[in-house]
C-alpha cells in the first residue's frame, strides 16, 4: 500500500526512510541535512565510507538515532534540461532504492522524500510522476511505502500522479 503524507521523514516509524543524498554522501542542506543531523555522527562516518555514490545509485546504512533502523542513501540527478537522461535517472534512484531494501532482508516498509525536486531542481510533477510508477511496480514486495512531502504542493502532486 502506498501512503501519501505531509510529515518530516526523520520522525517516521519504519523500517527505512531513503535520504535524497549527494555523491559524496556527506549530509548538506534539505532532508539530507535533516537526516544527518537527526541520525547524529555516526551517519555521516557510515555514509561516507561509501562514497562516492553515482546519480541513479543507492547504498544502505544503519539508522543510528532515528526511529528506522535504516537510511538508503539514493543519488537523483541534477536537472539541467531533461535531455540528459535525468528522468532515467530518476527512476534508476528510486529502483535502486527498493532493490537495496529487499537485498537488505527484513526491510517491509520504507519512506520516501521527493527526491531531486529541491536543490537539484527536478520539476515536480514529473519527479511525482516518477516516484508514484516506481513505488507502484514495487509494492507488491512491501507492507506499507511512504511518499513523504515536506510541503502541500509536494502532497497535491503525489496524490495526482497516484490517482
Amino acid at each position: 500500500m502506498i501512503e501519501i503524507i505531509r510529515d518530516d521523514i526523520t520522525r517516521l516509524d519504519v523500517d527505512a526512510i531513503v535520504n535524497a543524498a549527494n555523491s559524496a554522501l556527506a549530509g548538506g542542506g534539505g532532508v539530507d541535512g535533516a537526516i544527518h543531523r537527526a541520525a547524529g555522527p555516526e551517519l555521516a562516518r557510515a555514509s561516507m565510507a561509501l562514497a562516492p555514490c553515482a546519480p541513479g545509485d543507492a547504498v544502505i546504512t544503519p539508522g543510528f538515532a532515528l526511529k528506522a533502523r535504516y537510511v538508503i542513501h539514493a543519488v537523483g540527478p541534477v536537472w539541467r534540461d531533461g535531455e540528459r537522461g535525468e528522468p532515467e535517472l530518476l527512476r534508476s534512484t528510486y529502483d535502486r532504492s527498493f532493490a537495496v531494501a529487499r537485498a537488505q532482508g527484513d526491510i517491509t516498509s520504507i519512506a520516501f522524500p521527493a527526491i531531486s525536486t529541491g536543490a537539484y531542481r527536478f520539476p515536480r510533477r514529473l519527479a511525482a510522476e516518477i516516484a508514484m510508477d516506481s513505488m507502484q511496480r514495487h509494492e507488491s514486495w512491501f507492507t506499507r511505502i511512504v511518499a513523504c512531502a515536506f510541503d502541500a504542493e509536494t502532497e497535491q502532486m503525489y496524490h495526482a500522479a497516484l490517482d
